[in-house]
């Protein structure tokens, strides 16, 4: 299966960026005499799993180039220039219309998405842009539609100058080379809604997660997109779901309407912090852990353990006071007793305190859970014990009865005693140790 390289005579950067492709690699020349040179016939060329055809029209206006290659691709990269006001910029993004089709394609038709390859392009494009220029992504736009191989559009912008440069053509160039044996999609990938059209916190994710972005719905195509609760908008948002490969939604912005017919349609409408803390974790796992111990919006934080099947695990309490006072002792140590030991925990504060329910593999590893934060707890108190259903933890303390019965008065004196120095009082002195009490605390577990 070969990945399909789409340059247009009618676009200079498109010719740009093919001579840098074939100046790179290992290229043979091969002829197709049964299609037009304005089709992709003529000449054309081979590298790997790489064949590069041109074509007379826009990229735009190329309904489906699929055909034209001598076998069918895997994927399709059009490389292109980028128009706009935007500086010096490398970007890729997928194509369709959310609504009316102005610029190519059909109205409410989105192509076939490659958000892996996308990921992958724009991780070589960081590797390989040349100085001065910015990387990004971008929503959804224009046509082809009609295509049903997975695509991606691969530009370089973002005017003559940019279009011309064979340092912006050759990063490029090889960012595409880069998708050799890169697939166009992965387990985890994104429905984009809402935001800029670059796209910025679907790019973090792209770059920052394990996640893939697919369409992207900018909020200008959203307005084309009319009213999500329309039949219409329904079946464009399934029809981008289904062309990403996606079973989430990310949304930036607040966009109420769209999310409940997004849950209505059957998929799941998910925050950042849900795709950053899910990361790689397998997806049944963190179904069957959301529908159990919590869900991740509400804190529910993974542990160091990823049982082979999705149910086995075993959900217990966390030892709350014993953990409050871990985490007074050694706030980090403890998460990282509390992490070590589950598969998954609640917690409170942001995600920052472990607190209320786990997932555990088993009870050995609650046991040992049990006797690190008790060892957290040597660090503060002078005795600690593990028993079978607590923990006891005993200290010497100050004792400001005993203070006040030996006459020392609230004030200075009776902070330098608690404080540990020797204080007058009288003819008298009173030292540390005559007003310790002996201080036993019970941490059920």
């Amino acid at each position: 299966m070969s990945i399909g390289i789409v340059v247009s005579r009618a676009d200079r950067a498109s010719e740009h960026i093919g001579e840098q492709l074939l100046a790179q690699g290992d290229w043979t020349e091969h002829e197709d005499e049964d299609r037009p040179d304005a089709a992709g016939g003529g000449t054309y060329y081979r590298d790997g799993p790489f064949e590069l055809r041109a074509f007379d029209d826009l990229h735009i206006h190329l309904d489906d180039p699929a055909p034209a290659f001598s076998e069918a691709p895997r994927l399709l990269v059009f490389v292109s220039r980028h128009a706009g006001e935007t500086g010096a910029l490398l970007t890729g993004h997928f194509t369709g219309n959310f609504g009316e089709a102005e610029y190519g394609g059909e109205d409410g038709d989105l192509a076939e998405a490659a958000p892996s390859a996308l990921s992958a392009y724009v991780s070589a494009l960081d590797a390989h842009a040349p100085a001065g220029y910015d990387v990004a992504i971008e929503g959804t736009h224009h046509g082809p539609t009609a295509l049903d191989t997975p695509s991606m559009f691969a530009e370089l912008g973002s005017a003559e100058e940019q279009w011309e440069d064979p340092d912006g053509a050759r990063a490029v160039a090889q960012a595409v080379l880069s998708l050799r044996g890169v697939d166009a999609h992965r387990e985890r990938q994104l429905l984009g809604v809402g935001g800029g059209h670059y796209a910025p916190r679907f790019f973090r994710v792209l770059r920052e997660t394990p996640w893939a972005v697919g369409h992207i719905a900018s909020d200008w195509q959203l307005s084309e997109l009319g009213h999500p609760r329309s039949n219409e908008a329904r079946a464009v948002l399934e029809t981008a779901f289904e062309r990403s490969g996606a079973t989430h939604a990310l949304l930036d912005g607040d966009h109420p309407e769209l999310a409940r017919t997004v849950e209505e349609l059957g998929y799941r409408v998910v925050s950042e912090t849900w795709v950053r803390t899910v990361g790689d974790r397998p997806l049944p796992l963190v179904r069957s852990l959301e529908s159990t111990v919590a869900t991740v919006d509400e804190g529910l934080r993974f542990g160091a353990h990823v049982p082979d099947e999705p149910e086995n695990w075993t959900a217990v309490s966390l030892p709350d006071d014993l953990l409050a006072a871990a985490q007074n002792v050694d706030g980090e140590a403890t998460r990282a007793a509390v992490a070590g030991a589950t598969v998954a925990f609640d917690t409170i504060e942001n995600g920052t305190r472990a607190r209320g329910a786990a997932a555990v593999p088993d009870g050995e590893h609650y046991g040992e859970l049990v006797d690190e934060l008790a060892a957290i707890l040597r660090a503060s108190y002078d005795e600690v014990h593990v028993h079978d259903d607590a923990v006891i933890a005993r200290e010497e303390a100050f004792d400001p009865e005993k203070a006040q019965k030996l006459g020392v008065p609230e004030g200075p004196k009776m902070g330098r005693l608690s404080g540990g120095e020797p204080v007058e009082v009288g003819d008298e002195e009173i030292p540390p140790s005559a007003v310790l009490s002996e201080r036993e605390e019970r941490f059920p577990v």
